[in-house]
């Protein structure tokens, strides 16, 4: 299986399209919609990651492209600066997929980039500027 973390960008004519439905159906893809901001009239923007064959995904791609989506490859990460962290927990309560957690032994906190959908609610919630988002 392959995968990829991508930046879709959809033109005001696609917004009400199926775009993201004909890849589940067409090119059997598995999509994981991370983050998207969606306004009528306007474009829209969609962080997902996308899963399936080489194949599937190659075609899907294309398809994107075809239809006048814009795909960027994701480089956008988190970073968690473990010497400025004081582990005091308030960026796990934000967390909403648990990629920010307490490790019970140690008490901790543990950043498992992995589980991260960049959604930055840490930065905020975090004053001591552990959390960055990089590019």
């Amino acid at each position: 299986m392959a995968k990829k973390k991508l930046v879709l960008s959809f033109p005001p004519r696609l917004i009400q399209e199926p775009v993201t439905y004909n890849l589940i159906r067409q090119y059997d893809l598995q999509v994981n919609i991370l983050r998207a901001t969606v306004h009528p009239r306007e474009r829209g923007r969609m962080v997902v990651e996308l899963q399936g064959s080489k194949k599937s995904l190659d075609q899907g791609l294309a398809y994107l492209e075809e239809q006048g989506v814009q795909v960027d490859t994701l480089v956008q990460e988190m970073r968690h600066y473990d010497e400025r962290c004081v582990h005091c927990t308030a960026c796990t309560a934000v967390c909403p997929t648990d990629a920010l957690t307490v490790d019970s032994q140690t008490r901790e906190l543990v950043f498992d980039a992995s589980q991260c959908i960049m959604c930055e609610s840490c930065i905020a919630a975090c004053s001591y500027g552990a959390m960055e988002s990089q590019f």
